[in-house]
């Protein structure tokens, strides 16, 4: 098991990172929360890690706090919960909002979020309520502090923002229509998608 890495990022393509650790790019798939705490590339970071292995793949999952980690490893253990559904869960809503969402059986809100019908979130309340009644909640995080403008193109700025929220479930056409009204010529694609998310939620 792979429980942490740390290294040098060398591209951020929500929702996957590439970090060079000692001569190696390791692949890592992370959620929008942890996006808005990254710093540039070029820098250093070290993330709290959950790896899959599947006969036909192996999967590098990276989070910025334990927190996250472990709301994500809480969420797989849910009936019908993978890996890809659980990161979009976590890109989708605060990881307090969302437990708070669990705790006081929201599911109204749940619904709202992108892959999960009614029985889905019925069964993360029912699965989850227990499990999350002494979860240490992670503070809020101030994506628009922490994000600055990519240096690309606007036009790959666009793209990769579209690209991410379609690898998050969203439909090409809704993806590219929402980011297109919310673009304000400034904000960076992570910004845009936080926009986004918020938008089609």
């Amino acid at each position: 098991m792979i429980g942490q890495i740390r290294g040098i990022i060398l591209e951020k393509q929500p929702p996957q990172l590439l970090v060079d650790v000692q001569g190696v790019g390791y692949e890592i798939d992370a959620p929008m929360s942890t996006f808005y705490q990254l710093p540039d590339p070029g820098q250093e970071i070290t993330l709290f890690t959950h790896f899959v292995v599947r006969e036909d793949a192996h999967h590098l999952y990276g989070f910025y706090t334990r927190d996250e980690r472990l709301l994500f490893r809480t969420l797989l253990k849910v009936n019908g919960v993978g890996p890809r559904l659980a990161l979009t869960i976590l890109s989708s809503i605060a990881p307090d909002e969302f437990v708070r969402c669990v705790l006081n059986n929201d599911t109204a809100s749940l619904v709202r979020l992108p892959g999960v019908g009614k029985k889905t979130a019925e069964r993360l309340v029912i699965e989850m309520r227990d499990k999350l009644s002494d979860w240490c909640q992670a503070v809020p995080v101030n994506g628009a502090d922490l994000l600055k403008q990519d240096t690309q193109g606007r036009h790959q700025v666009l793209q990769d923002a579209i690209a991410a929220l379609v690898a998050l479930g969203y439909k090409q056409q809704e993806a590219n229509r929402t980011v297109t009204r919310i673009d304000d010529g400034a904000a960076s694609s992570e910004e845009l998608i936080r926009r986004a998310l918020r938008e089609m939620m």
